[in-house]
């Protein structure tokens, strides 16, 4: 049984390590096809549920998550899972929060911080991670 993301599914970013997870914008409909079994919201109010699992970091849309120590460890969580799960990461338009946390998991999957933008860039979204200050961020991750 197939627990991850067919690569060529709208939105699927694929790390170094084969790694799969979907990026993708809350505002738009639940795209066709498998559900996630695991979910990152990244959003300033709690998120609507939903019947897979999932966990809301209190991010408001063009800044910086409200908890980093959290933040930190949400994204250890979901890369970890992306290995043998679909996982998803989303916030509102799917762009900067979502750009942001997925360069994110480049890094932690081995990307250096100062490529990780340019590496979602191209293999996610070209205007992925919108703000000076989420480049910083993604630039300080560990």
């Amino acid at each position: 049984m197939i627990t991850t993301w067919e690569p060529t599914t709208a939105g699927v970013l694929r790390l170094p390590s084969g790694r799969l997870v979907r990026g993708r914008g809350l505002s738009r409909p639940l795209p066709q096809g498998p559900e996630p079994a695991f979910a990152l919201y990244l959003l300033g109010h709690q998120p609507p549920p939903v019947a897979w699992e999932n966990r809301w970091l209190r991010w408001p849309d063009f800044w910086l998550p409200s908890d980093r120590t959290a933040t930190g460890d949400a994204l250890r969580e979901a890369w970890a899972r992306a290995e043998t799960e679909r996982v998803e990461v989303a916030c509102a338009g799917g762009q900067g929060r979502t750009g942001t946390a997925l360069a994110c998991l480049a890094v932690l999957d081995g990307v250096p911080n100062r490529e990780a933008v340019a590496y979602v860039r191209a293999h996610y979204a070209p205007r992925a991670v919108e703000t000076p200050w989420q480049r910083r961020f993604v630039s300080r991750f560990r």
